[in-house]
């Protein structure tokens, strides 16, 4: 948590907040999407965070990615701005907030993707059609069909 948002929750306490946040979409040449295991309730999910204030949206998504991955990555572009009832999570601790997250294409320029063992537990490449035999949080259904399209479109 950063800084930032530990001031704001103790002021807000666990009540809901809206979360503006980040995904980067990371393909590799064979059009394989990296998925991290995230430690908070163990589901798979393209990685990504919070903005922070003052932030770009595009220096937040590369700054997460280096952060939980250890990796850079070049945005390649926007796929989509994405909220509603599916991207509501509540914490273990009670914390409850809305994001709204802003869904990048992006490819990787160096490293291999190593969790940092605090938000990411593990990191593989996955197909489309693999991601339905993994446990995903409840926007991931409704975003990979439009993010498999941009790769597509891109790859082509």
């Amino acid at each position: 948590m950063s800084p930032y948002l530990a001031e704001v929750r103790a002021k807000l306490g666990p009540d809901l907040l809206m979360m503006p946040s980040v995904c980067g979409c990371v393909f590799d040449d064979e059009g394989r999407l990296l998925l991290a295991l995230h430690g908070d309730g163990g589901l798979w999910a393209a990685p990504g965070g919070a903005v922070d204030p003052d932030e770009r949206p595009q220096e937040a998504v590369r700054r997460e990615l280096r952060e939980e991955l250890g990796i850079d990555v070049r945005v390649r572009g926007l796929i989509g701005v994405y909220g509603g009832p599916e991207f509501r999570v509540r914490y273990p601790n009670g914390h409850e907030c809305a994001f709204m997250i802003a869904v990048y294409g992006c490819a990787l320029v160096s490293g291999t993707p190593t969790p940092d063992d605090d938000e990411i537990r593990e990191a593989r490449w996955v197909r489309e059609e693999e991601l339905g035999g993994l446990p995903t949080p409840p926007w991931m259904p409704l975003v990979m069909p439009e993010v498999f399209a941009w790769w597509r479109a891109q790859a082509s």
